[in-house]
Parts: structure tokens; C-alpha cells; sequence
């Protein structure tokens, strides 16, 4: 067994350590894929590896817990302790992450008081009841157990949200009535302000979040001290995140990144985030909202030493050299054979239109008045509501109450209009022309805002209602569209022009690599790869090709199905063997 102590230096089994770490989120890569990055980061000189957990994956839905194949965080730590790295771990509950809701599960905000990341004690009941399931899976993999556990955090960059100490520390005490026998840790950014309100130094020590002004930064750090203890950038930003909407990928000068690390490496320990980003698949992405809402890309490469593929880039090998001048570098084969394969064209076999397939892949309920997806117990994608409006007419007042985030209104399975963010709320006029007219309204939750005061108003689909020339519709028909499920998609419905539909395209594969679909003359909406959806597209940049890692392919007949809902596709897709970020 081991020892870890925070003392005026780190001290592992009683003699100074310093970190070098690397940050992977092990479910934003496939688990097939998983000792390759550890290994890269090893050979990169870092002797840690650091992740989040992201409660809303490990249990989606209240009480129902998952930590199988990629959500296996045990089979993650162990294999990092067996590549030879120590583990940082950061449970949460909150991980910001530019992920779904800050990795809060959506299930949160069915309480209409709900009080996220304070002393709420409906709230604070919620996390308890998930810690107690979650530490299971590594209680026993700490440093003094034998395990590569070293640190643990409390919480996440709470000074930038609040200044409960109350709940952090109620936080404190919980990990270590649950066990937790390392050391804590707080990380903020270096102002004074989220400093004070995060920090408990009493029972953590307080670490900084930065990108830049190392030097500077440590200074501050060690005037908020106020005593000789280890410093440490526990978030080093060497790159930054996409929004959709972004004119191109975010890149940073690897030299001045490079300088930054040196500078870290100098004065104290450092985790590089992100070493490797990977993907946020499925509807996972989060989004910020300042002066509007920007919903984070698929990608989440963040222009990291690792690419989104596992590609070695120049940024990895300028850091590689900067650390060869603290540690000896190691040297190891790879343990895993990863080809990029070009499978070229493959053309549309089959096509239906989503209100041609909508009973078979929901069973609609009949309410009075439209109700959020989380009333529903729905976190993710898409709902669907259909009303009949009655005879030919004018409306000169059409308006959605409290929706979000964005609405494509559809006539008698015609579309009408979208709106989005702030638009959504907006009077819109429109005439119906014929005898009978049913409306029809796709909401998309476009991701769930992770950081800052907007986290407090995040239910999605229409909660208030639906306004037609000055009165509140009544009598709905209302579809839940997790997509889920498109093993159920009908093809032989018909397919209507211009309006969201399924795409279905098969074909063969004799070799296994990892391969890139180019979403290019497409609209708008998502991809699944042989029932697994591996992201979102959006024809409005930066990105145009999803990453389609090999594992999730297989020998034989593969399918790809996309859902689209601009009305924009193509008779045929392209695989590529390159990526192409903007």
C-alpha cells in the first residue's frame, strides 16, 4: 500500500511528487480505445491521467445505475494503473465539461424548486443516494489500497457559480463518511473572487484553472495560501472548445502553449486539459449562453496534444520535449492497431419522412396542454406536438409560451417556420386554407447550458403552451423522440420532401479502421452507426465530418441512419479517412 500527502510539496510513499497529468474522459472515447490514449499519455512523459464522472450517464433515468462497457469507470482506472499512471478523479456532482447540463442529470429539474449546487436538501438527498452507488466502483482503488487513486475533488469550479460553503463542505463530509481516504482538492479560476467562494481550505487544497499567465496566476495562488503549499493548475487550457455557429475551429499557438507548460512545470504540478477531448456522442454536448445560446459541436477535439481520432499532433511531441526536460521519457510499444479507412460513396437505400413513422416509434399521450419533455421523463433529443386548429382561417397571433431551444412549426405536415432561442416566443401570422388543419411543432433540446446562472432554467420542449390568436390550444397529441430506438423506424411510410426525415444507407465492410462521414449537403440533425448515435451535424460550421471510430463498425453488412430536419440531403454519403474540423 501507498501513501499520498499534501504537505508544502505532494508527497508519494513520503518523497516529493510532482504531477503531470493529462486529462481523458473516458466516456468521450470508446473502451476499445481506451489503453491506446492511456499509453499515449504515458509516452508523453505525464505520470497521471485525470477525468471526470458524468452523473446524467451513470444514472439517466432516477435509481437505475450504469457502469457497463463504456461507462466502465472501474475497468478506466484499473486500466490506467496498468499502463503505469496515477488517477485524479473528479466525481462531481457538477463537471461543467461542456457537457450535457454540466453532467446533472435532466430528472432534476422535474422539482419545480430545484436548487442545483446548493444546501437544497432534495437536492443534497440526490447526490448522496448516487455517491452511495457511485464510490462502489473505486472506494477500494485509492493510493492505500493499493490503487492509482491519488486525489479526488470536491465538487467543480464552484467559485464561478456560488458561495455555499455550507454545501461544500456537506460535499467534504460525504466523500469521506463514504471513504474517501486521499487527499481533496478545489479547483477555480485564479480571481480572488472564485477563489474565496470555492475554495475550503481546511479540508482541500485550492488549485487554479488557467490557460495562460502561469507565473502570474501561481503568485496569486500563493497570496491566497497564505502558507507554503503545493501549487497546482489543475485545468491547463491548451486549447478550447466549437460552438456551432463558430466561423472555425479553435486552435492555439502550440508555442505559446508549449512556454505555458514549461512555466507550470517550473514552479508546481500541472494537469493538461484537455490531453485527449474525444467525442460527445449521442446528445451528450453542452452548450453556454451569454448574449444567446451556443450549443457545443460533436467534436470535442479542443485542439489537444491527442486528436478527437488519437492522432499524435505537434502540439503532443512540443509538450513531449518540454517534459523530457523534468522526467525521463519512457519508451513502450503501442498495444493497439488503429487504421483510418476510406470506404468511399455509399448511396440512400431507403427513406421515410418522421410523421409517416411516428407511431411506430412512440406511443403519443393525450394531454390538455403541452408539457415539457422532463414531465415526461425524457432528457434528450426530440418531442413532437400535433393539435388540430380547426377550419380555414387567419392566425394573426401564433406564439410559443416558455419553449426551448428549437421549434419547427409544421401545417398539415408542410413546414412552416423555425425558430430558435431568442426568436422562440416571437408573433408569428399564417393562414390556414383548408377545411381541416393539424398543427405540428418539433422541439429539439440542443443541449443543456453547463455553466453559469442559465443551469437554473434548462427544461426542454414547450412547458407553458401555445398560442393561437390570443387564447391558450388545448388537446394535444404529444410524441416523445429520445431516438432511441430507429430499429423501429418504418421505411416502406412515404417520404414527404422538405420536411424531417429518416435516412437509411447499408454497406459492407471487409476491414475494420476508423472512418469519417462528411455531412456536407446536409441540414441539420444526427447520425447513428449501426444503432449507436455518434453525434450531431448542423450545415452552419464549423464542423463538417463525424468521427466514426472503428469499434463501433463490424464485419459484414453495417448500417448508418440519419435523421434530418432541414429537408436538405443527399442520394448518397462519403467515408472518409481524414477528419475536417473548419
Amino acid at each position: 500500500m501507498g501513501t499520498f500527502e499534501i504537505k508544502e510539496d505532494f508527497l508519494l510513499d513520503g518523497q516529493p511528487f510532482q504531477i503531470i497529468s493529462g486529462s481523458i474522459h473516458y466516456f468521450r472515447v470508446v473502451p476499445e480505445y481506451w489503453l491506446d490514449r492511456l499509453e499515449k499519455l504515458k509516452l508523453m512523459g505525464c505520470n497521471t491521467v485525470e477525468t471526470y464522472v458524468p452523473w446524467n450517464l451513470h444514472e439517466a433515468q432516477e435509481g437505475v445505475f450504469n457502469f457497463e462497457k463504456g461507462l466502465d469507470l472501474r475497468r478506466f482506472i484499473q486500466t490506467a494503473q496498468q499502463v503505469g499512471l496515477y488517477v485524479i478523479l473528479r466525481p462531481a456532482p457538477y463537471i461543467c465539461a461542456e457537457w450535457e447540463f454540466g453532467g446533472l442529470p435532466y430528472w432534476l429539474l422535474k422539482d419545480p424548486f430545484m436548487k442545483i449546487r446548493f444546501s437544497y436538501p432534495p437536492y443534497l438527498e440526490k447526490v448522496k443516494n448516487y455517491f452511495d452507488r457511485l464510490f462502489l466502483e473505486f472506494i477500494d482503488l485509492q493510493i492505500d489500497q493499493e490503487g492509482p487513486i491519488i486525489l479526488m475533488q470536491v465538487e467543480n469550479e464552484y467559485g464561478g457559480y456560488g458561495n455555499d460553503k455550507n454545501y461544500l463542505y456537506q460535499q467534504a463530509q460525504l466523500m469521506r463518511e463514504l471513504g474517501v481516504t486521499t487527499p481533496l482538492i478545489t479547483s477555480d479560476g485564479p480571481w480572488l473572487d472564485n477563489l474565496e467562494n470555492g475554495s475550503i481550505p481546511d479540508v482541500a487544497l485550492p488549485t487554479i484553472n488557467c490557460g495562460s499567465k502561469i507565473k502570474e496566476n501561481f503568485q496569486k495562488l500563493t497570496i491566497f495560501h497564505g502558507e507554503k503549499r503545493p501549487k497546482m493548475v489543475t485545468e491547463f487550457w491548451i486549447g478550447w472548445f466549437d460552438a456551432w455557429g463558430d466561423e472555425t475551429h479553435h486552435q492555439t499557438d502550440r508555442f505559446d502553449a508549449n512556454q505555458e507548460l514549461a512555466d507550470a512545470l517550473h514552479e508546481g504540478s500541472v494537469n493538461i486539459y484537455m490531453f485527449h477531448g474525444g467525442t460527445n456522442f449521442g446528445f451528450m454536448n453542452g452548450a453556454n449562453y451569454y448574449e444567446k445560446l451556443a450549443p457545443d459541436v460533436t467534436s470535442y477535439d479542443y485542439d489537444a496534444p491527442l486528436s478527437e481520432s488519437g492522432e499524435i499532433t505537434p502540439k503532443y511531441l512540443a509538450f513531449q520535449k518540454t517534459i523530457s526536460q523534468f522526467v525521463s521519457l519512457p519508451s513502450f510499444p503501442l498495444s493497439t492497431t488503429i487504421k483510418k479507412i476510406n470506404y468511399g460513396e455509399i448511396k440512400l437505400r431507403d427513406s421515410v419522412s418522421l410523421v409517416a413513422t411516428l407511431s411506430k416509434i412512440s406511443q403519443p399521450i393525450s394531454s390538455p396542454y403541452p408539457v415539457s419533455m422532463e414531465i415526461l421523463d425524457q432528457g434528450y433529443g426530440y418531442i413532437y406536438y400535433q393539435s388540430e386548429i380547426g377550419t380555414a382561417r387567419k392566425i394573426e397571433d401564433f406564439r410559443l409560451i416558455n419553449c426551448n431551444d428549437r421549434a419547427q412549426i409544421m401545417l398539415n405536415n408542410q413546414p412552416l417556420f423555425t425558430q430558435y432561442d431568442k426568436e422562440i416566443g416571437e408573433k408569428v401570422a399564417f393562414d390556414l386554407t383548408e377545411s381541416k388543419n393539424t398543427l405540428g411543432i418539433l422541439v429539439e433540446n440542443m443541449g443543456r447550458v453547463n455553466y453559469s446562472v442559465k443551469m437554473n432554467h434548462q427544461t426542454k420542449g414547450i412547458r407553458d403552451g401555445v398560442i393561437l390568436n390570443g387564447a391558450f390550444q388545448s388537446q394535444w397529441q404529444i410524441y416523445s423522440l429520445p431516438m432511441d430506438n430507429l430499429e423501429k423506424v418504418d421505411f416502406s411510410g412515404d417520404f414527404i420532401y422538405g420536411t424531417p426525415s429518416f435516412y437509411r444507407f447499408t454497406f459492407d465492410v471487409t476491414e475494420i479502421g476508423d472512418t469519417f462521414i462528411d455531412c456536407r449537403g446536409w441540414g441539420k440533425g444526427f447520425v447513428t452507426v449501426n444503432g449507436f448515435n455518434i453525434g450531431r451535424f448542423w450545415e452552419i460550421s464549423p464542423q463538417e465530418r463525424l468521427y466514426i471510430p472503428g469499434p463501433l463498425l463490424k464485419l459484414g453488412e453495417n448500417e448508418i441512419v440519419i435523421f434530418e430536419t432541414e429537408g436538405k440531403f443527399g442520394n448518397k454519403i462519403v467515408l472518409s479517412n481524414e477528419a475536417k474540423l473548419g
